[in-house]
């Protein structure tokens, strides 16, 4: 089936062009998805000038794409993981695990779907191949080195002392509140013994009485006629 794609489609071409694709895949997913359109004398007369303004954006695309190769080329790729003794990983990088890394390396947007290669599971050096276009298919060098053990303990390090941190702070809030509840019994000590002392200095009722019953007896004295 010849049809005109309307809109860019990765790995197969770009608005405006004119392709022959399998009929299942034309019918089935490009036409019904509105990527494309049958290419009939009547559409591709309509589509003269489209395809023409999009024969200069493909112009435009590949010279950035050949410089995009060019620099993916070169380019390599590090990434330390856990692995076995057979250098088997215990995890993979992925397509989106390159990606990312590539695009910080480069400043790119390489969107991982165009980078094809299974998920990578072996120590060593690979060569991923990222499809720009029909046309231009660099490869990345990707490495994977196992994590050394200096690293693994760096890590354990850190964990331990995050919970040695965590410790430290609760240590020194138990002292803080330990000091907080001492203060607070010293100075209850000191209100009983200024408790104390004041009733040890305040006359008791007897003492009032007697004082009291000694001033009466004078007064009654003093108003005794005298012989």
């Amino acid at each position: 089936m010849k049809i005109l794609l309307k809109q860019d489609v990765i790995n197969l071409g770009y608005a405006g062009e004119v392709i022959d694709v399998a009929d299942g895949y034309g019918r089935n997913y490009l036409l019904p998805q509105g990527l494309a359109v049958k290419a009939t004398d009547g559409v591709l007369k309509e589509a003269d000038v489209w395809r023409q303004r999009a024969a200069v954006r493909v112009s435009e695309i590949r010279e950035e794409n050949e410089a995009l190769s060019a620099e993916i080329s070169k380019t390599k790729l590090v990434f330390n993981a856990r692995a076995g003794e057979t250098g088997k990983l215990y995890g993979s990088i992925t397509t989106a695990d390159i990606a990312e890394k590539m695009n910080q390396q480069l400043g790119t947007e390489i969107d991982r779907r165009i980078i094809s290669s299974q998920p990578l599971r072996q120590l060593g050096e690979h060569r991923v191949t990222v499809k720009l276009g029909r046309d231009f298919h660099p490869q990345v060098t990707v490495f994977i080195h196992p994590l050394e053990a200096q690293d693994e303990e760096d890590e354990e390090a850190a964990v331990v002392e995050a919970g040695a941190e965590g410790e430290s702070v609760a240590a020194a809030e138990a002292m803080d509140t330990t000091a907080a509840a001492a203060v607070a019994e010293e100075n209850d000590i000191e209100d009983i013994f200024v408790e104390e002392e004041a009733a040890d200095t305040e006359p008791d009722q007897e003492t009032i009485l007697n004082s009291e019953l000694d001033n009466v007896t004078s007064t009654e004295e003093d108003l005794e006629p005298t012989a």
